[in-house]
């Protein structure tokens, strides 16, 4: 029988046991004597919030397949059974198995979003595996790293071995194979790792050579050995039809962030928002057939027993077949409770159809995204949506019944002036006036509109790559400045105001373009106490100022300088498909408020068409 890792009596004094028995519907249980490599799979938060993410579910599927391999999960502990791990010397364990990670021959995280990285850490420590991979011996898991966050590997290379730079489906076999080969001869850790940084994708952080000028700034990167790439490419899937996606999803116990099937209905996006990494990163756009589409959704349903199935990507409404996917669904759905769940739409008449007919308008709100609150600011983020097109689509949202809307915006962009703020308010405005323009006797009541802004933070491979931060005063002044002309305008009482910290923001910057150095600033401030950063009530900015003074790392360096083109960034050794040259030309359309127009329109030469398909060729 099934022994767990914890007892019943620590199960009993914790929060939410059902994070750590696993045991779970469509959990993937093997013999592990008749596999040859054991791997676990690691969301480095929560089980909640790991457990709604599509790409572990998509990998733990594909590697499951394979009888030589068994794939297991583990999520980090909440701070309550992480302390209680600690006194009683407990060590971390994998759900299916509850065997400790430790005797897994690969360690693999998805980092997904940077203020997850002393949680990194933590399932480092608690698994006994020493944090520098340079401490590390043979008896150690290989750690590997994926994930959007690794197209800046560097201030985490210190505690990896390898960062896998791409979608899995594509290179993680010819590693496993490459790893069964060594195991066999009985090969040295260090003799793995180097012939795996000759697979594509696959960079190996202790095979390069980082040198500094007297300025901070990088003056070369290299690799160390002549037989192991320069650059890495990053490696994608070309047909994401005919590819792996799980048709039995694992099922959680407990109510996960995103409790529903999710359908990836295509990978990619042709908008080419200037602040968006993720729409620069996974080009080109890529879709899925429609009749794979329909024949996964039942069968994941059917799988799950899920009441709601979402369709994911990162513009939905780009999707050349969202109409015959939706009427399938609303066909396939009715009567049976199933919800239909449509993020990233962009709102026009067919969206709006389409939403009356899967959500109840008394309760649902709508979303837009104008990003920024003047036209010359969309303009220069790209954003490819102007006034016009935002007040037509809440209009005819009013009209089909609906009275909430949600406004997302950005404040500190780059270029952004004192008008532009003020425009987020006037934007809103503008839109309670349409709506209290309808008849008072054909209105749904009462107007709400929440208008919620982010802070800017320029990643790697968008064209604000080079971009400065805004200091901590001028973040918060612009969001005073928000705030004080909403309470100045006539419908103040149907508008709602949030707005995000700018302690973390500033973190996010720093850790989002950092570089080697940024790493011992991690350690320190994960040895000092922090974890669980992404969660207001578990983050203590205090630690990472005092640990950015024990290191010698500064904003200053890191956030509020303007960078140069000559200037060798921290992933510059990556390759993306999408040229420097062209986040260059970018940069310069943005300062002009030059509109690039989307891959439909017509091609901007980015370079995505290198991969050979996609988009790129649909004409």
């Amino acid at each position: 029988m099934r022994k767990l890792a914890l007892s019943d009596e620590i199960l009993l004094s914790i929060e939410k046991p059902a994070r750590y028995i696993g045991n779970e519907v469509n959990s993937v249980m093997k013999d592990k004597e008749q596999v040859d490599i054991r791997v676990a799979f690691c969301f480095p938060d929560v089980y909640e919030i790991g457990m709604s993410h599509l790409g572990i579910q998509i990998l733990y599927d594909m590697f499951n397949q394979r009888d030589d391999i068994w794939c297991e999960r583990v999520y980090s502990p909440w701070t309550d059974l992480d302390k209680v791990m600690r006194e009683k010397h407990t060590p971390l364990f994998a759900l299916e198995s509850q065997d400790p990670v430790k005797e897994f021959d690969f360690l693999c995280f998805t980092i997904q979003y940077e203020m997850c990285y002393t949680n990194i850490l933590q399932v480092l420590d608690l698994s006994g595996i020493p944090l520098l991979a340079s401490e590390r011996t043979e008896e150690d898991p290989i750690v590997i790293g994926g994930g959007p966050c690794t197209y800046n590997p560097e201030p985490l290379a210190d505690f990896f071995d390898i960062f896998y730079i791409g979608e899995g489906e594509t290179e993680y076999f010819h590693l496993m194979d490459l790893y069964k080969e060594y195991k066999a001869k009985s090969l040295s850790r260090k003799e793995f790792l180097h012939d795996a940084a000759k697979i594509p994708g696959i960079y190996v952080p202790s095979l390069y050579e980082v040198t500094y000028k007297e300025d901070g700034t990088i003056e070369s990167f290299a690799p160390v050995c002549s037989d192991i790439p320069a650059v890495i490419e990053k490696q994608i899937v070309m047909d994401v039809t005919d590819t792996y996606y799980p048709k039995a999803p694992v099922v959680p116990f407990i109510r996960a962030t995103q409790d529903r099937v999710v359908l990836e209905i295509q990978r990619g996006c042709i908008r080419g928002c200037r602040f968006c990494q993720a729409g620069m990163l996974y080009r080109p756009l890529r879709e899925r057939d429609l009749s794979m589409l329909k024949d996964y959704a039942i069968t994941m349903l059917k799988n799950t027993g899920h009441e709601e199935i979402s369709l994911s990507s990162l513009s939905s409404s780009d999707y050349s077949e969202l109409a015959g996917i939706v009427n399938f669904l609303i066909e396939h759905c009715e009567g049976q409770g199933i919800n239909i769940s449509l993020p990233s739409l962009r709102i026009d008449a067919f969206s709006l159809d389409v939403m009356s007919k899967v959500q109840d308008i008394k309760k649902s709100s709508l979303t837009f995204a104008p990003e920024a609150g003047s036209q010359r600011m969309r303009n220069v983020i790209n954003k490819g949506l102007t006034e016009e097109d935002i007040l037509r689509g809440s209009g005819e949202a009013f009209a089909g019944g609906w009275n909430k809307v949600k406004l997302y915006f950005m404040l500190g962009l780059p270029t952004e002036e004192d008008e532009d703020i003020k425009g987020i308010a006037y934007l809103a405005e503008k839109i309670a006036e349409h709506y209290y323009e309808i008849p008072k006797d054909q209105r749904n009541g009462k107007c709400q509109i929440t208008v919620s802004t982010s802070f800017f933070v320029p990643k790697p491979f968008t064209p604000f790559q080079w971009a400065p931060m805004n200091t901590h005063e001028e973040f918060l002044g612009k969001a005073y400045t928000v705030n004080h002309t909403i309470k100045d305008q006539l419908n103040k009482k149907s508008i709602k105001y949030n707005w995000h910290e700018a302690d973390v923001t500033l973190l996010e910057g720093l850790l989002a373009r950092g570089d080697r150095r940024v790493g011992r600033t991690i350690l320190k401030a994960y040895e000092n106490g922090a974890l669980y950063d992404a969660w207001s009530e578990t983050f203590h900015y205090d630690i990472w100022l005092k640990a950015m003074e024990e290191t010698g790392i500064s904003y200053d360096f890191y956030n509020f300088r303007t960078r140069t083109f000559d200037e060798i960034l921290p992933w510059d050794f990556i390759h993306i498909g999408v040229t420097r040259k062209f986040l260059e030309r970018e940069w310069e359309r943005a300062k002009q408020g030059i509109v690039t127009p989307n891959c439909r329109q017509g091609c901007s030469g980015c370079g995505g068409r290198s991969y050979g398909g996609g988009v790129c060729y649909e004409d």
